[in-house]
């Protein structure tokens, strides 16, 4: 999936849910850069409040935690 910024969304991550404060069609990996479709966005950090491809992306991130 390819994105222009104005498909991407800016969201505000919760425990178990999201609320979109911007509309789009995907969110951006902070691990790969790549674009995720929100209908398939899954993982994510409420604390650091950014959006994971999938679980290997997340395990990685996360395990930066100090």
């Amino acid at each position: 999936m390819s994105s222009s910024p104005a498909d991407i969304a800016t969201l505000h991550y919760g425990d178990g849910e999201f609320v979109v404060l911007k509309p789009g069609r995907a969110v951006v990996c902070a691990v790969t850069g790549k674009p995720v479709p929100l209908e398939t966005l899954r993982y994510w950090s409420v604390s650091r409040q950014e959006a994971y491809a999938g679980p290997t992306e997340a395990f990685q991130r996360l395990g930066q935690m100090p």
